[in-house]
C-alpha cells in the first residue's frame, strides 16, 4: 500500500503515467523508488521530466507516514489499492483505475453488482422522485446503487437506496474524504457510510476543484455495471459520465424519459435517440446490465451471499432467496402458492423471483407461473 500511496502523492504521475512506471520497473515498490536512469525510458516521461519526477517521488515518499496518520486518525477509515481484494474487481481492469482508493465505511461482495444512477443536481421533483423510486428498487433487488454524492438526482438516489431493507450504497467524491462537498451532504455521507461507503481516489485535504469531477466520473462508471441517467442538460457531467460508460469501459447505459418540455430531459432524450436503453421498470435495468461474462479472468469467489452472474463463481443464496427455491419445482408455481409454502409476502417473492430468473434458479413459464431453474 506504501507504493502506491507514493505514487498516488507525486506531483506529475497520474494513474496512467503510473501503470508505465510500474511495467518498466516491474512492480510498484520499485516504481515507487524508481532512478532518473528509469524514469527517462518511461514514455510520458523521458529525459525532459525524468530529474523532476524523481524530486516529486522522494517528496511523496517522505509524505506517506503524515498520510497514514491522517488516515488512521479517521474513525472507519482506511486506503485500499489494486493489490487489495476489496479493491472494485471491474475498475481494477481499466487503464486509468486509481492507484488507491481512500474507503470511509465498508465494502462487500456484493458492490460487483453496482449500479450507477446519475443526473441533474438541479433535478425536478418528477427526477428526485424517480432517482429516489430507481435506487430502492435496485438496492431492494441486490445491487448497490452508486452515485456522485451530489446535490439533486444523487444525493436521491443514494436516500432511496438506504430507504430499501439491508439497502447499499456508494458515494464516489470529487474531493477529499476531509473536505465533503457539496457541503450540506456531510450528514448524509456519513450515513452512507454506515450503510456501505463513501471512497474518493484524491488524498486528505484536496479541495473539490472542477477537474477532479471527470476523474470522480470514471470511478462511478467504472466500478458499475451499467448507468442509470435520470434528467441532465445536454451539458451535464452525467453526459460525461454516460460517454465513459459506453466508449471506455463498455457498459450499457440506461436512460428514464422525461417530459419533452423540461430542459433537463434533454440529456437522457439524447442518450435515447443514439440508442441508450429505455428503461421505465426496474426489471429493464437488471435484464440490461444481464449476467458477468463467464470470461472474466480470477473472478473472485465469494462465502457471503452475493449475485454473481458466472458459472465460474460459487453461486450463494441468501435465506430467503433459498426459501423461494426450495418451493419451487418442475409444475409452475403461483405467487399465491408460493405465499402459502414460504411465509412470505407477495412483494418480497415478486422481487426475489426477477434475481432468481436473471440468475438462473427461477424460470417463468408465461400465463402459469413460475418453476425451478437449470441452476
Amino acid at each position: 500500500m506504501r507504493a502506491w500511496l507514493t505514487l498516488t502523492l507525486t506531483t506529475g504521475i497520474g494513474p496512467v503515467l503510473a501503470r508505465r512506471l510500474i511495467t518498466v520497473t516491474g512492480s510498484p515498490q520499485s516504481a515507487a523508488e524508481a532512478s532518473v536512469n528509469e524514469l527517462r525510458h518511461v514514455e510520458g516521461i523521458g529525459a525532459h521530466r525524468a530529474s523532476a519526477i524523481h524530486k516529486a517521488l522522494i517528496e511523496a515518499r517522505n509524505q506517506v507516514d503524515d498520510e497514514i496518520a491522517r488516515v488512521n486518525a479517521r474513525a472507519d477509515t482506511r486506503v485500499i489499492c489494486p493489490d487489495d481484494a476489496d479493491y472494485p474487481y471491474l475498475l481494477k481492469s481499466l487503464n486509468d483505475a486509481p492507484l488507491v482508493l481512500y474507503v470511509h465505511g465498508t465494502t462487500e461482495p456484493r458492490d460487483l453488482n453496482a449500479i450507477a444512477i446519475v443526473g441533474s443536481r438541479k433535478c425536478s421533483f418528477y427526477g428526485r422522485e424517480q432517482a429516489e423510486r430507481f435506487g430502492a428498487l435496485l438496492a431492494g433487488a441486490g445491487c448497490t446503487v452508486v452515485s456522485g454524492g451530489a446535490r439533486g438526482v444523487d444525493s436521491a438516489a443514494h436516500r432511496g437506496a438506504m430507504s430499501a431493507t439491508n439497502g447499499r450504497t456508494i458515494a464516489v467524491l470529487g474531493s477529499g474524504l476531509d473536505v465533503p462537498y457539496p457541503p450540506e451532504n456531510a450528514g448524509l455521507f456519513e450515513s452512507i457510510a454506515r450503510r456501505g461507503c463513501v471512497m474518493s481516489e484524491f488524498p486528505l485535504g484536496t479541495p473539490p476543484a472542477k477537474e477532479n469531477f471527470p476523474r470522480r466520473n470514471r470511478v462511478v462508471s467504472g466500478m458499475s455495471r451499467g448507468v442509470l441517467v435520470i434528467e441532465a442538460d445536454e451539458r451535464s457531467g452525467a453526459l460525461i459520465t454516460a460517454r465513459q460508460a459506453i466508449e471506455d469501459h463498455d457498459r450499457p447505459v440506461m436512460a428514464i424519459p422525461g417530459r419533452v418540455d423540461n430542459p433537463q430531459s434533454a440529456g437522457p432524450h439524447k442518450l435515447l435517440r443514439e440508442g441508450a436503453i429505455l428503461v421505465t421498470r426496474v426489471e429493464h435495468v437488471l435484464e440490461a446490465v444481464g449476467a458477468l461474462d463467464a470470461s472474466l479472468p480470477d473472478l473472485p469467489l465469494f462465502d457471503s451471499p452475493v449475485n454473481v452472474l458466472t458459472q465460474k463463481a460459487t453461486q450463494v443464496l441468501s435465506a430467503v432467496q433459498q426459501n423461494i427455491v426450495d418451493a419451487l419445482s418442475s409444475e409452475p408455481s403461483s405467487i399465491d402458492a408460493l405465499m402459502d409454502r414460504t411465509s412470505l409476502e407477495a412483494h418480497v417473492i415478486t422481487r426475489e423471483l426477477t434475481l432468481l430468473s436473471l440468475r438462473g434458479f427461477a424460470r417463468r413459464i408465461d400465463g402459469a407461473g413460475f418453476v425451478r431453474g437449470a441452476q
